[in-house]
């Protein structure tokens, strides 16, 4: 249905300003949003290849090259001289096998790891091992000395040093004092005896649990106590030819 008298539609008027008063402002509408940056001709679309990483082939050639240098100072530099000094009945080839010294070793590599020998033989009481650049090594012991020989319950005879350690091969030591006994082990003080009474001539020494005999060149002497004896060692001189007992209180003589 149509309306035949159309109606005017209502528009909002805004007073006018009057005199003295500032005009209303514009009413501002919001600006649109801005548009995305057109993407620069110049780049393409794909990320950027990366770089390629070359440690890996860095590291491979590295331990390539410090092979090859430890191979060659290998057959370079190997030990050429071999001076051994202070040994008195162990070979010089002997000494050079214990410390190790094979022919063709590389001197770089020689060190202590390589001479353990020295020290597990009984033979060697102390060693020092000096390398000389370029091509030397120097090898100086201290040998043990056959002191005295010790018959066990057994009958075997074994050559033993001042401290105790057995000898095994020594020659030429009928001569030494022979340390017997029986009971509980004491080896340790027949050898305190014999080296307390060296300038005796002591030829053997005896141990039991209730004492020790020593025999000497001009008598023998019996003591219960290790400090009394050596308090009253004097009498092996003053009674030769006799059998002394030796006790906390004095010497008897027989």
């Amino acid at each position: 249905m149509t309306d035949p008298e159309p109606r005017r539609r209502n528009r909002r008027i805004r007073p006018a300003a009057g005199p003295g008063q500032p005009p209303a402002p514009p009413t501002l509408s919001p600006a649109p949003p801005a548009a995305p940056p057109a993407p620069d001709p110049g780049l393409p679309g794909k990320a950027p290849p990366r770089r390629r990483d070359l440690r890996p082939l860095w590291w491979t050639l590295g331990t390539l090259a410090l092979l090859g240098t430890l191979a060659a100072s290998w057959f370079a530099l190997p030990v050429r001289t071999v001076t051994v000094q202070g040994n008195v009945r162990l070979s010089p080839a002997q000494v050079r096998q214990l410390a190790g010294l094979t022919p063709g070793f590389a001197w770089p590599y020689y060190g202590a790891w390589r001479a353990q020998g020295l020290r597990r033989s009984p033979w060697i009481q102390s060693a020092t091992v000096t390398r000389r650049f370029p091509d030397a090594v120097v090898v100086r012991v201290r040998e043990r000395v056959p002191f005295a020989r010790w018959q066990g319950p057994d009958g075997r005879v074994v050559t033993l040093a001042e401290d105790g350690r057995a000898l095994p091969g020594a020659r030429g030591v009928e001569g030494l004092p022979l340390l017997t006994g029986w009971g509980p082990d004491r080896r340790r003080d027949a050898l305190f005896v014999a080296r307390a009474l060296q300038k005796y001539n002591v030829q053997s020494v005896a141990y039991t649990p209730s004492g020790i005999t020593a025999k000497t060149g001009a008598s023998t002497v019996w003591s219960g106590d290790l400090k009394t004896l050596l308090k009253y060692a004097g009498a092996i001189v003053q009674f030769p030819d006799k059998e002394l007992y030796i006790y906390p209180w004095g010497v008897s003589v027989q």
